[in-house]
């Protein structure tokens, strides 16, 4: 164990502050040192949902009767959400709406499973229209739910106005409550679910492999400019034996964060349900067509979603063949050609033999990942606090921290502006014009790893603001941080944590704000060593 003292130094360190040189105390040299007292990341990776879709009204829940209630303790601090304004003369009112033109409205419980809206890398800008925010209804808006025991909701665009509050994401606001949350949060590009997962894995979309192009052309890569191209929407991994007989498919090249990990010799996985394609679910569906019965839906939906694995997608670490562990004990470590790459169920096993993984990242089968039309925020919560409440229960609390971010917005109507920290000026591109994200000239372009060194196309970012949650025992308590940060600040906190060195090759990770304020390490011992258990129903604490 590091001493309380080394960690702070460290950790102040890293966050600017000014040390006397003198209080540095050496640290173990194994490759698991830290430089703060985590010594284990889990991120949760969820689907689809703006801030203002879960988080727009915090802390104040309309509590009807017979819903799970939410009281905010006192002095919880307000967040960037939905104003009076924003709720009685939205933007969205704009007469070029038509039958989308609406106010954002609250959702009930009972209607938890709503329409998948629009995220396309272009839809997504038009909505923001060069800052007006007034175009979701028609850019992202879909009408209603999906035909079920639960309710249609509207039966226009004006669909994507609609939020939550804590009566039915109770979990995730009682999370909020106890840990921190981030109100500044953004999708590092705009975009659909494999954009959004291949940037919190490698801050980088650029460079796909067109020796390995299938199937092609696609508008799902868009022309760099600089002979290769860039990822803007959602296609399948290309070696996946789960990946679809038809459609583009393309591998990506540069390095991701499982490289550096494996530099390190450090243990890591991605678990995703399905991905174990020797087994079979209560319903007899198995192999890559395992599926699984939704118990607040009654709907069938299927395990696996091939594109939302970002790290097959790269030679150095995908597993084509879904290739099983030798044993519980090899999970996490380099074990032949599993190459890190599991289901959900692997990553429980070895939590309960405690062998937890220094990162693991988290993926639900697909009626548990929150991605509306085939998942829902009740099913989303079970599953979160199902880890969350295990992780509680094991040896590891003390030293883990519990990222949980989102792929995408789904097009849901978030009231803020994203700022442009990296321009695009391609046929796709709409959000300060035509053909325009940025200043072309003045607005910063990033490279990619076959461009050498020119700037490349198809990064307009950052993308929608989406919620963003930090669970530890060393997080602060009922807190809300407003440093901008994207999903590649998972990525540079995994790296500055465990000193891995940056990706390179144009990724966003060298420029990623910090999440580390979210945390407390100057005192001797965590703040929330405290479990803090919810039940994963009602999401209230238990």
């Amino acid at each position: 164990m590091r001493s309380i003292l080394s960690v702070s130094v460290s950790a102040a360190m890293l966050m600017g502050l000014a040390i006397d040189p003198t209080l540095a105390v050496a640290k173990s040299p194994t490759p698991a040192a830290t430089i703060t007292p985590i010594e284990h990341v889990v991120v949760i990776f969820g689907e689809n949902i703006s801030f203002d879709h879960y988080f727009g009204t915090y802390p104040h829940a309309m509590n009807p009767p017979g819903q799970p209630r939410f009281t905010p303790l006192p002095n919880t601090p307000t967040v960037n959400g939905l104003t009076g304004a924003l709720l009685t003369n939205n933007p969205s009112l704009n007469p070029a709406n038509g039958t989308g033109a609406a106010n954002p409205f609250r959702l009930n419980r009972n209607q938890a499973l709503t329409a998948d809206q629009g995220h396309g890398y272009t839809p997504e800008q038009k909505a923001y229209d060069n800052g007006l925010v007034d175009l979701f209804p028609v850019s992202t808006g879909k009408a209603g739910g999906t035909p079920n025991t639960f309710p249609a909701v509207v039966n226009t665009k004006g669909m994507v106005l609609g939020y939550y509050d804590g009566n039915t994401v109770t979990a995730y606001w009682n999370y909020a409550q106890h840990y921190a949350m981030g109100d500044n949060h953004y999708n590092t590009q705009y975009g659909p679910s494999s954009p959004g997962a291949i940037n919190v894995i490698s801050g980088q979309t650029n460079g796909i492999d067109v020796s390995t192009q299938q199937n092609g052309p696609s508008s799902a890569v868009v022309a760099d400019g600089a002979g290769s191209f860039t990822m803007i929407g959602d296609y399948d991994p290309k070696d996946d034996v789960c990946s679809s007989s038809t459609g583009y498919h393309g591998d990506l090249t540069g390095k991701n964060v499982g490289d550096l990990l494996n530099e390190k010799g450090l243990s890591w996985g991605w678990f995703e349900g399905g991905f174990d394609l020797t087994m079979s679910n209560p319903n007899g569906s198995t192999g890559c067509n395992r599926s699984t019965v939704s118990p607040t839906t009654g709907l069938t939906e299927g395990d696996y979603v091939p594109h939302h694995q970002p790290f097959q997608y790269y030679q150095s670490t995908k597993n084509p063949a879904h290739t099983r562990p030798t044993n519980v004990a090899s999970i996490g470590l380099n074990d032949g050609k599993v190459n890190h790459q599991y289901d959900i169920h692997d990553w429980f096993d070895a939590l309960a033999t405690n062998n937890l993984p220094a990162v693991s990242y988290l993926k639900a089968s697909s009626y548990q990942d929150g991605h509306p039309g085939n998942s829902n925020p009740l099913d989303e919560q079970a599953f979160i606090v199902k880890v969350i409440n295990t992780l509680q229960n094991s040896p590891f609390w003390s030293s883990t921290a519990v990222i949980l971010d989102y792929d995408d917005s789904d097009g849901w109507y978030d009231h803020q502006m994203p700022p442009i920290v990296n321009g695009s000026f391609t046929s796709v591109d709409a959000l300060t014009g035509a053909n325009s994200c940025g200043t072309e000239g003045t607005t910063p372009m990033l490279p990619g790893p076959l461009s050498n060194g020119a700037p490349v196309q198809g990064r307009c970012g950052f993308g929608p603001r989406t919620p963003f949650l930090l669970i530890s025992a060393w997080a602060k308590p009922n807190f809300v941080d407003s440093t901008l940060s994207d999903q590649s600040s998972v990525v540079r906190f995994i790296e500055d944590n465990w000193g891995l060195g940056r990706i390179g090759g144009g990724s966003m990770d060298a420029n990623a704000g910090s999440i580390l304020g979210m945390f407390d390490f100057t005192k001797p011992t965590a703040q929330n060593a405290s479990p803090v258990m919810l039940d994963p129903t009602t999401g209230l604490q238990q």
